[in-house]
Parts: structure tokens; sequence; C-alpha cells
């Protein structure tokens, strides 16, 4: 375990893993965050986060579970989020240039089919699965985490399973400041906080959210989320609204973990079914977790999660 710890010769000693790096678009040279935890010669996870443009923060919970388990993973602040360069240009914004800069950050960090695994939750699902359909031959495995693959099935089951139950008033208010442009209005947010996230985004009440997680959220860049996701998580209706995968996913041959959850905001069955499209693929279940079930389904969240990078390690 001491080596695990050890950086010598590591050119981000100097700052404690931190390494911002350089990544060219067609608008120009920009740098993003990245931090290394640990040494593993076999296990090197690349986390990316939701949003689009939330922040690598609300996966801080990675420091209670993968350091113990040997894993080296690295936390990445993709480019318009809170620790990287944060351009002005909409032109940015859009699926296959994230995939790019993805591909950019591997090469920097010298992450190869020997050892790079990628993990996407939410939006980073949806850019993990791209990567992997345009550059799997750099993978050893993938994790997508409370991401369906395709939107039109994820605003169907907002519409079919998780707005009925909802208090119908409160739903009525939320689309009527959504069809008024006020999502900006402060009651917007509380009712959705109050009817929809702490029952589907993160089980727990409000004053109980983990710090990371609330830190997370405040970091968010709304001029990159609303237009790509739409102004909230009950459903989407930005650049990504026709987005879907479904009958790509058997292109994607590398090791691959689906993990959902009983309460998500994408559904579980179909979470479940995406596994049986991969060649091998798995499915992981969190019966107690939301959309981050990596805060409130925890201790199941992680057993899938470990299991499946100690599994694909062990083949060699």
């Amino acid at each position: 375990m001491d080596s695990y710890y050890d950086s010598t010769g590591r050119a981000d000693r100097i700052s404690g893993g931190v390494r911002m790096i350089p990544i060219s678009t067609p608008a120009g040279d920009f740098r993003v965050w990245t931090k290394r935890v640990g040494n593993n010669p076999t296990v090197k996870v690349l986390l990316l986060h939701g949003g689009p443009a939330a922040t690598h923060e609300y996966l801080e919970s990675c420091d209670s579970f993968l350091p113990a388990a040997g894993i080296e993973y690295y936390y990445y602040d993709q480019l318009g989020s809170h620790y990287s360069d944060q351009p002005d240009d909409p032109s940015l914004w859009e699926i296959d240039r994230f995939v790019d800069e993805v591909e950019q950050v591997r090469v920097a960090l010298g992450l190869d089919r020997e050892n790079f695994f990628l993990y996407g939750q939410s939006w980073g699902g949806v850019l993990a699965i791209e990567y992997a359909l345009a550059h799997q031959e750099h993978l050893r495995g993938l994790v997508v985490s409370n991401m369906m693959a395709s939107v039109p099935r994820y605003n169907e089951y907002a519409e079919q399973v998780l707005m009925p139950p909802m208090d119908q008033d409160a739903l009525a208010e939320i689309k009527r400041l959504e069809r008024e442009g006020r999502t900006n209005d402060p009651s917007y947010e509380a009712l959705l906080i109050e009817h929809h996230y702490v029952h589907h985004v993160c089980r727990l009440p409000l004053d109980e959210w983990p710090e990371p997680v609330v830190r997370s959220f405040s970091h968010i860049n709304h001029d990159i989320y609303a237009p790509m996701q739409g102004p909230s998580e009950l459903g989407a209706s930005g650049k990504l609204l026709e987005w879907d995968r479904s009958a790509n996913l058997s292109a994607i041959t590398v090791p691959t973990l689906v993990m959902g959850a009983a309460h998500d905001t994408m559904d579980p069955a179909y979470l479940e079914w995406m596994a049986t499209q991969l060649p091998d693929g798995r499915y992981h279940h969190c019966p107690e977790g939301s959309h981050l079930a990596i805060v409130d389904d925890q201790e199941t969240y992680f057993e899938g999660l470990l299991g499946f990078l100690a599994d694909v390690d062990a083949r060699g």
C-alpha cells in the first residue's frame, strides 16, 4: 500500500496530483483541471462528472472507497466547469467537441488500453458512451452510471412514471414557469427541490445533502447546462433532446458496467436492458438509491463499482 501513495517521479507531485491540461479546440486553446489520487499500473479511472457543466466535487465520496481498494483515479472538470477554463463561446458545447477533449486528457495523462477505465455519471455517461463509440481501442473498461442511452426514452420515463405521482399543482406551476422562461425565479428551484430532487436526485433531506454535493451544484455553469440539458433534471429540453445511442450499444465491446437505482430519474429497467445490449455488459442495481446513488445508496454503489474494476483487472 505504501507504493499507492508514493508520488516519486510524478510530474504532479509538487501540486498534490493536480494538473491543468492544455486543450486545443476550434475556438482556441484552453486548460482543464485534473487531480490524480493514488498509483495503480493496471487500474486508472478517469471520472466524468454530470451536468453538463457541473463539477467533479459531488464525486468526492470516491475518496472514502477507492484508495482502500488501491484504485488510481482522476478527478476532472470538463471545459466550462468551475475549476477549468470557462470560455464564453456557445460553439464549444457540442458532444463531439467534448469527446475530443476527453481524448486529449487521456493522452496527457498517459492512460491506455492496459489500464484506462472511463467512468461517466449522468451527462458524463453520455460522454462516456460517445467516447467508447469513437475511441474504445484505448479503453480497458467502461462504467455508465445513472444515464440511459436515449434522451427521448428518459423524457418518456419522466412524463409517464415520475410526473404522475407528483403534486399536480406543483407540477403545473413548474411547467408554467418553464413556458414563461422564468426558470431563474427562486420559486422554480424551490418547487423542484421539494417535489422532485429530494425524491429522485438525492434522497436525503436537503439539509443533509453532503457538502461536496451542495458545493458542486452551486458551481454549475448554467450558461452551458441550460442550452444542453434544459433548466432542470425533470426531463431534457436542450441540445441533447434527440440524443439516442440505443441502437449502437452492441458496437461497444469492452467490459462495461451499467449502474442504476430504483428511485433514479433514469428508468432502471431500461438501464438493465442496456447491459444486455453490450457484448460484455453487466448491470448493478442500487435498491435504495436515486440519481445520486453514489451518495444515498453508497455502500451498494461502491460494492458494484469496485467489484467490476476488480473483476476486469483479474482477467489480466
